[in-house]
């Protein structure tokens, strides 16, 4: 549905160049939520603005629906961007008319008939479940009424693809989980596929099929989000997945360990989907020889299934404890031995998993 391929964009103003977007290529697939996250200044809102040609890439292409957008001018362009519906931030809304009018703006300006208006309004309005507002002023609604308005007119126009840009960075915790709710809806229900960037990585987590975290106007690790939660690559999107998942050691209990004499190892398990209902950590407590300490645990759900985290100290000896490493392995669990270094008291990933002798 949308192909961004290696494409780079400059902006330039007197001796000043910021390099906006290098060399990023994604592929947006009909039907899916794609997510895009990155800290401010990574390049997100200049990505997504290119989709609907508000901006120009100085290299590479952008295609949207099978149309190369550098090949289309005029009545074309047009008649592509009313595909597109777009969702904002601080909403855009015109706060001096009603929630009527300005979910029929983009209809009026098509020059659709009182009759058509009418009835694309009513329904639209029925779905973000708001019809009780039409006649009420912008100016009366909260800040997620708000945003419902804001959804309702970019689905007017009944779009192929959503555009959401940081949709719910000016909203609640409670209200924004309500909005990623209807954009789920949206998704399901209209068929929509909905192009979402966003910084905070709670969103990416609840409603997004695939991510490219971006960082510095590069793609610095992309895929399903399941995958990129459970085996995170590169050190900002590590950054991103513990604001959603703490998988932190407490710094109260590194004298704790310290001072245990007997032999141990720090290890963190991850459990993903089906393995979440296997007994792994129960059965670690009965071998012989092996204590086990679970020092914290976090569970979270996203894309329909459950990730579990947890950081088990296993004490005893060295062999009884690599036979341990080696059942959790076998299991289907991915683990990662962890190794703290007092000095500077950080805790360090050794890289471990199914087979891997760590």
């Amino acid at each position: 549905m949308i192909r961004i391929g290696h494409v780079s964009k400059t902006f330039r103003e007197k001796k000043t160049e910021v390099r906006a977007l290098q060399d990023v290529s994604i592929h947006v697939h009909k039907g899916e939520i794609y997510g895009i996250v990155g800290f401010s200044g990574a390049g997100k809102s200049t990505l997504i603005r290119l989709v609907n040609r508000l901006e120009t890439p100085d290299e590479g292409t952008v295609e949207v629906a099978g149309r190369q957008l550098d090949t289309l001018k005029g009545k074309e362009l047009s008649a592509l961007r009313r595909k597109i519906g777009m969702v904002f931030q601080q909403f855009n809304l015109l706060e001096g008319k009603t929630v009527y009018h300005n979910v029929a703006v983009p209809l009026i300006l098509e020059h659709r008939s009182a009759a058509e208006i009418e009835k694309r309004v009513a329904e639209v309005l029925e779905f973000v479940e708001l019809s009780e507002k039409r006649n009420a002023y912008v100016s009366q609604l909260s800040g997620g009424q708000k945003q419902r308005v804001g959804i309702a007119r970019a689905l007017a126009t009944s779009p192929e693809i959503l555009l959401c840009d940081e949709a719910t960075s000016a909203l609640d915790p409670q209200t924004t989980e309500s909005i990623l709710k209807l954009l789920k809806r949206v998704n399901e229900e209209m068929g929509i596929t909905i192009l979402l960037i966003t910084h905070q990585m709670q969103v990416i987590q609840l409603i997004c099929d695939r991510v490219a975290v971006m960082e510095q106007g590069r793609v610095a690790e992309e895929g399903a989000v399941l995958d990129v939660f459970g085996r995170p690559k590169e050190e900002v999107t590590k950054r991103f997945v513990r604001t959603v998942i703490n998988d932190q050691v407490p710094e109260s209990f590194y004298d704790t360990i310290r001072a245990e004499n007997r032999h141990y190892r720090l290890e963190q398990l991850k459990f993903i989907g089906d393995s979440v209902n296997e007994p792994v950590i129960a059965n670690l407590c009965r071998r012989k020889g092996l204590e086990v300490n679970i020092i914290g645990a976090n569970i979270s759900q996203m894309q329909g299934s459950m990730m579990s985290v947890f950081i088990l100290q296993l004490i005893g000896e060295t062999e009884a404890i690599g036979e341990a490493e080696q059942y959790i392995d076998a299991s289907g669990a991915l683990r990662q031995r962890l190794f703290i270094d007092w000095d500077s008291r950080t805790i360090t990933e050794i890289p471990a998993g199914k087979g891997a002798d760590a």
